[in-house]
């Protein structure tokens, strides 16, 4: 494989690839309630995070989509029409949001939209 034709591998901190799911539509984490994020996700000792609450929901979404390792991790905590929605309002690392919007196009035109 040439140089030009490698993949471009976006690190979400030094030494760790972010983690992108194959689509939007295998997300099918909770959209409502309250949701408890495991330890190796959120460190903080208050780990639910109350997705009725729209600054909960972008805190949570950032969270997993920064620290996430495997894609299994997305799948059960991410909801991929909530993901769309919230796309343009979650502070995200430049190579978090660059890898999600090269895999999924929708994401970067809603952020033009």
């Amino acid at each position: 494989m040439s140089a030009s034709a490698a993949p471009v591998v976006h690190l979400a901190r030094p030494h760790r690839p972010v983690v992108v799911a194959g689509t939007l539509a295998e997300l099918r984490g909770p959209t409502c309630g309250l949701v408890e994020l495991p330890l190796r996700l959120w460190w903080h000792p208050q780990r639910a995070f109350d997705l009725g609450q729209h600054t909960m929901l972008l805190w949570m979404y950032e969270n997993v989509l920064r620290e996430s390792i495997r894609v299994d991790e997305l799948r059960a905590f991410l909801d991929g029409a909530t993901l769309v929605r919230v796309w343009s309002e979650l502070n995200l690392p430049r190579a978090v949001r660059a890898a999600w919007e090269a895999r999924h196009p929708r994401l970067r035109a809603r952020l033009a939209a």
